[in-house]
């Protein structure tokens, strides 16, 4: 009976993938991102006007906002330093909750006046200016605080509200967007690299949560992912997001399995994309890039990686698509 029970789950879960996106399949958005390319490079010094002119000839809000958030994440560049500096000021000051809140009003002029003559900034500031902007188009937004999850923060407990996103209102319905994450990311060379990622646009709720948390769980929407869940769930990443691809199960990050007996790992997945998985096992300086057995279900849009542990220990296990890491996991075998 439990068996069914979880299976009813998943088919839940993967049915309600990608409900949010759907919403607005009968939309074409070429237009609204024609418009945001046709203003690259546009100044900030006048919003009222640009908004105006990503907005005015377009039909509906979903449009307005398609080309409002495209014109952010083209021409809006990530600033690692303030970015560090900020969160390095928020763990000295983290027992200080008065102190910090001061010190984070004092740099709000200085963030602002960056964002607005340099175009650079960090998470607040994107959401900050995706939120007024919608606001002059007359499209409800709101700015998100809370908890982002990669492979080097808030892996097993939530230290260090960290991350700011984006709630919007669209024919009356929340949807939830990260512009900073839609916009580039950060090389080994601390550049900020544009590379549009359309993944965190209007995300559904489950997906996003995987790797945002807010600290008002009401901004959660339609996922009800707790606290453990967020923290003991496999690490996603950008490209996560990017390829459209998520895990289903196993559920944690950490798993327990046993040598020479199959272990699973089932993910969403297109036609195109079924033939593109790879495993990379890792244990200290060892790495082994393997071919997992695949079982596509072309009905359901999910694929099944099976692999057989020949050794006991303990590995991280990465699933990449295209040589991109998608997920990763922490195996023991016995």
């Amino acid at each position: 009976m439990l068996m069914k029970t979880f299976t009813f789950i998943l088919l839940i879960i993967a049915a309600n993938m990608h409900a949010q996106i759907s919403d607005f399949k009968h939309i074409n958005y070429t237009r609204a991102d024609n418009i945001a390319e046709l203003y690259k490079g546009e100044s900030l010094k006048n919003i009222q006007l640009l908004t105006y002119n990503l907005t005015h000839s377009l039909k509906n809000d979903a449009e307005k906002f398609r080309a409002i958030y495209k014109w952010i994440c083209s021409n809006i560049k990530g600033d690692y330093y303030l970015s560090k500096r900020i969160i390095s000021k928020n763990k000295k000051l983290k027992d200080r909750p008065v102190a910090s809140r001061q010190w984070q009003i004092s740099m709000l002029p200085k963030m602002f006046k960056k964002l607005r003559n340099q175009k650079k900034t960090m998470c607040t500031g994107y959401a900050y200016l995706l939120q007024y902007m919608c606001k002059i188009a007359s499209i409800e937004c709101k700015i998100i605080h809370g908890y982002s999850r990669t492979p080097t923060t808030n892996m097993h407990t939530l230290d260090l509200i960290n991350h700011s996103w984006n709630a919007v209102k669209l024919n009356d319905k929340w949807y939830l967007c990260d512009p900073t994450w839609s916009s580039g990311y950060i090389n080994e060379l601390y550049e900020f690299i544009s590379d549009y990622n359309n993944g965190y646009f209007l995300t559904e709720p489950k997906l996003f949560s995987k790797n945002h948390y807010p600290i008002n769980k009401k901004w959660l929407l339609y996922s009800n992912n707790s606290t453990s869940q967020f923290l003991e769930s496999p690490v996603v990443y950008n490209e996560t997001f990017k390829h459209d691809v998520f895990p289903i199960s196993p559920a944690k990050l950490e798993i327990k399995t046993f040598t020479k007996q199959p272990t699973t790992f089932l993910f969403t997945c297109s036609d195109k994309q079924k033939n593109s998985f790879k495993l990379v096992i890792e244990k200290g300086s060892f790495i082994d890039i393997i071919s997992p057995k695949i079982n596509y279900n072309k009905k359901k849009n999910e694929i099944a990686l099976l692999h057989y542990f020949r050794t006991k220990g303990t590995f991280k296990l990465h699933v990449l698509i295209n040589n991109d890491i998608i997920s990763t996991f922490y195996i023991s075998t016995k």
